[in-house]
C-alpha cells in the first residue's frame, strides 16, 4: 500500500477548472479514486453529476480515455471495453497492463443502472464499479432515488401535510452486490481515505469484477455548507449509517470500523437541511424509527463480520 505521502504526489485523472459545485463529494471521491489507481485506467461513466460536469462540450476534466455513457449502460460499456483489450493483447496489439474502471451515482447504479452492472458481474468482466453515492437524482433536481434515506425531502418525496419525507428505507445495494459473490466489494467514505485507498488498492489487485460503495455528501441536496462535506461523511461514518466493510467472494464479511462510542444519528442528521423537518414534534417517531433501524442494520453487520480494523 503507498504511504499518504505518495498518495499526495500522486497524478489524478480529473484536472482542476472542472463544473461540479463547491464542496462536491462527488469530485473528492472522483480523485481519491483515481490517485490511488494510477494513470493506466479507461473510465466509463454514467450520465449524472460527475459526468456532466466534467465534460460540457467541447472541454474535459479527464485526463485519461474517457467514455460517457447513458444512466443505463456504464457497465455494460465498460465490459465491453475491457473484452476488446483482451482480445487486442492476445494478439500482441496492446503490451501495457490496463484497468477499466466505471463511475455511476443513484440512477447508474441503485436504479436505471442496476440491470446492465448485474450482467457485467455475473459475466465475471475485470472491472472497478465506483458508486458516489448522493442519495438523490442530484444532476437533474434533487429528485428521490432509491438510495434516499426513510424522510429525507426530496423536490418527489416532499416533507408536508401529505408525506413527511421519503416513507421507504433505502435500497441495500452494497449487499445486492455481494450476493452475486464477486471477488470484491466494499463500503468507504472519503473521511476515512487511507481505508479508502486501500481498498481501491485491492479492487485493483483483483482479477474479476469489483464494486466499492463510497457515500458522496451533496452540498446542494443535502443542504449544509460547502465546507462541511468531509465533517458529514464522517459523522455518517461516526453514527452507525455508514458502516465501512468488505465482502470477499460474497461469503467473508470484514468490518473495517467499529466506534467505541457511536454517536446519536440525530447529531448526523440536524446537520442536513434535508431533515430538518423530522425535528418538528409531530416527526419525532420518525427519528425513533431511524435509529432503531440503523442499530439494527449495525447489529447483523456485526453478527455476520469479522473485525480487521485497516485504516
Amino acid at each position: 500500500m503507498m504511504n499518504f505521502n505518495e498518495f499526495v504526489k500522486s497524478p489524478s485523472a480529473i484536472a482542476s477548472g472542472h463544473r461540479l459545485c463547491a464542496g462536491c463529494g462527488a469530485a473528492v471521491v472522483g480523485k481519491l479514486v483515481t490517485k490511488a489507481l494510477g494513470e493506466n485506467i479507461v473510465v466509463a461513466n454514467a450520465t449524472g453529476c460527475l459526468e456532466v460536469a466534467t465534460t460540457i462540450y467541447p472541454y474535459s476534466a479527464w485526463k485519461v480515455p474517457f467514455i460517457h455513457n447513458a444512466f443505463e449502460n456504464a457497465a455494460a460499456t465498460i465490459s465491453g471495453v475491457e473484452s476488446a483489450y483482451n482480445s487486442l493483447k492476445k494478439q500482441g496489439k496492446i503490451k501495457k497492463d490496463i484497468k477499466f474502471v466505471a463511475f455511476g451515482g443513484d440512477g447508474g447504479t441503485y436504479d436505471i443502472g442496476l440491470q446492465s452492472l448485474s450482467g457485467a458481474l455475473e459475466r465475471g468482466h475485470n472491472f472497478i464499479y465506483i458508486l458516489y453515492d448522493n442519495e438523490a437524482y442530484m444532476n437533474t433536481g434533487i429528485q428521490r432515488s432509491s438510495s434516499t434515506p426513510f424522510g429525507a425531502n426530496t423536490t418527489t418525496s416532499p416533507s408536508g401535510s401529505v408525506i413527511p419525507g421519503k416513507i421507504k428505507n433505502k435500497k441495500p445495494i452494497t449487499e445486492i452486490i455481494a450476493a452475486h459473490k464477486i471477488p470484491y466489494v466494499a463500503q468507504a467514505s472519503p473521511s476515512h481515505y487511507m481505508d479508502l485507498i486501500k481498498k481501491i488498492e485491492k479492487a485493483k489487485s483483483i482479477e474479476g469484477p469489483a464494486f466499492i460503495n463510497i457515500i458522496s455528501p451533496c452540498v446542494l441536496g443535502w443542504k449544509y455548507p460547502a465546507d462541511k462535506t468531509i465533517e458529514m461523511a464522517r459523522l455518517a461514518v461516526e453514527s452507525n449509517v455508514w458502516p465501512l466493510y468488505e465482502v470477499i467472494d460474497g461469503e467473508k464479511w470484514i468490518l473495517n470500523n467499529e466506534p467505541k462510542n457511536p454517536i446519536p444519528v440525530i447529531d448526523y442528521l440536524k446537520e442536513q437541511g434535508r431533515f430538518k423537518h423530522l425535528f418538528k414534534k409531530e416527526n419525532k417517531d420518525m427519528l425513533k424509527k431511524i435509529q432503531d433501524e440503523v442499530n439494527h442494520n449495525f447489529e447483523m453487520l456485526k453478527k455476520k463480520s469479522e473485525f480487521s480494523k485497516d485504516f
